[in-house]
């Protein structure tokens, strides 16, 4: 089990993006001992971050917050794609090169190759994730057919947060319980 969170928020104005987002995660520290990292774009106003519990690839490489290799595209996740190994050879065929073993880093290829609605098509696993795009400036939050993995989502005003659990969101200084 990993743990993601963020927001996306109307401007940074006013907030320690990184110290905002690393306080989330740290809500979430038992999700993923092994590693954290975080990813804030000012301009933008999005943070994303990430707990990780190390199975797959255990090395630097997978390292989360993941951007593609053209930069388009910046992902936490969590969970397992269960036919990466598939989606990798049919990329590499492609042209594709990687420099992990990580589902994260095909996820991503996935992304670039096909597109997000196509390539979600492919993904067959067990997974929530949040995908910055930046050439688009949109954001997705997605989940696995099921919601196996979990997914916590809202606006406050005009940040929207998102979370593995709710005490991620609760970490936020635009958090409002009522």
């Amino acid at each position: 089990m990993c743990g993601i969170a963020g927001f996306w928020a109307e401007r940074s104005e006013g907030i320690d993006m990184i110290a905002t987002v690393r306080r989330m995660t740290n809500a979430i520290s038992h999700r993923g001992p092994d590693d954290e990292g975080e990813w804030c774009d000012a301009e933008t106003a999005i943070a994303l971050g990430h707990r990780r519990l190390s199975i797959l690839d255990r090395s630097p490489q997978a390292h989360q917050p993941m951007q593609s290799h053209t930069g388009r595209f910046s992902i936490v996740f969590n969970g397992e794609i269960y036919n990466f190994g598939d989606l990798k050879e049919e990329l590499c065929h492609n042209g594709v090169s990687f420099r992990s073993t990580s589902d994260t880093e095909v996820m991503l290829a996935a992304f670039e190759h096909w597109g997000v609605v196509q390539a979600l098509q492919k993904f067959v696993g067990m997974f929530a994730f949040a995908l910055w795009d930046r050439s688009e400036r949109t954001l997705y939050l997605a989940r696995d057919r099921f919601g196996e993995k979990p997914l916590y989502y809202g606006w406050m005003g005009s940040t929207l947060l998102f979370g593995s659990e709710l005490k991620a969101l609760r970490e936020h200084p635009h958090w409002n319980t009522e």
